[in-house]
């Protein structure tokens, strides 16, 4: 604190109401709070209120008709289904990921998790075009898969998740492992110490503490996945009812110049998953709760 002092050559005002009016090195709350929210306005508010403006133009029975055709609505049901798949599968296989970048020292352990963030640094449509070639029917992985084992990966719903999987899971780990390599070590070895089995400790000491950070890699996954389109129609096949998302679908609106039935359905897929990630970050915040009652 001294040196901080020396540095900036005074010492703080005395008092409650003077140090609450200097709470940070930001100017004041009014403008802090006025420029957050004109910026977020501009870039997220705005943009978003236009779809259901747009899509108002249709009237309510041709936007019903819209968003209801068979078409799209099996579009819904692939695209919130792989989502959410990918993002259960990255929740567990994230966490083990993690678990083994921070609790184990192997040759390679930097070179392997520089390959976590791949996806982040890949363009999405090479990503496609990867899963495609390795996975299509004469593919690396495609080719013995179908011919063995009689499962065809690329353009089928399995593809899509396999794609959404790999897009998803540097959310998991890196929201993870900060986590994990905050937990004290004593603490594990008092729950063993105490005769608690590997299992246990997992269940009622570690999973308590990593269980915000791992719903948190789950939000940001699944919604990643839900709006994800690059890495998807080239392995999707893009088949009626099939395997075509609803990103597809709102992309060929606008290339036939149907700006409103297209801002219909974005506006039907802006309300899912808004509606999703509420229940999930309500129950993020409830985990949270229970967990600093425990602490207290």
């Amino acid at each position: 604190m001294s040196a901080v002092i020396d540095a900036i050559g005074h010492r703080p005002p005395q008092g409650g109401r003077s140090r609450s009016r200097r709470a940070g090195v930001l100017p004041g709350f009014g403008l802090t709070l006025g420029y957050a929210v004109f910026y977020l306005g501009i870039l997220v508010l705005i943009p978003l209120a236009a779809l259901p403006l747009k899509s108002a133009e249709l009237g309510w029975s041709e936007f019903w008709s819209v968003v209801t055709a068979p078409r799209v609505v099996a579009s819904y049901k692939l695209t919130f289904g792989a989502s959410l798949l990918a993002a259960l599968v990255n929740l567990v296989f994230g966490l083990a990921v993690a678990w083994v970048l921070v609790r184990y020292r192997f040759p390679g352990k930097k070179l392997v998790d520089s390959l976590v963030d791949l996806p982040f640094a890949l363009p999405t449509a090479v990503a496609g075009i990867a899963l495609t070639a390795l996975y299509a029917g004469n593919g690396w992985l495609g080719e013995p898969l179908e011919k063995w084992f009689g499962i065809k990966v690329a353009y089928t719903p399995l593809g899509i998740v396999i794609a959404l999987i790999f897009i998803g899971l540097p959310f998991v780990v890196r929201t993870v492992q900060p986590v994990l390599e905050d937990i004290e070590r004593e603490i594990e070895e008092a729950a063993v110490s105490l005769g608690a089995q590997r299992w246990q400790v997992f269940a009622r000491v570690l999973l308590p503490t990593i269980a915000p950070a791992l719903l948190t890699g789950f939000t940001l996954a699944f919604a990643r996945a839900v709006g994800e389109y690059g890495s998807v129609v080239f392995i999707a096949g893009n088949m009626p009812m099939v395997s075509e998302i609803t990103p597809l679908l709102i992309i060929s609106k606008l290339e036939q110049h149907d700006y409103a039935g297209a801002a219909a359905i974005a506006t039907v897929m802006l309300v899912f998953s808004f509606i999703l990630l509420l229940l999930i970050n309500l129950l993020q915040w409830r985990q949270a709760r229970r967990g600093a009652g425990r602490q207290a």
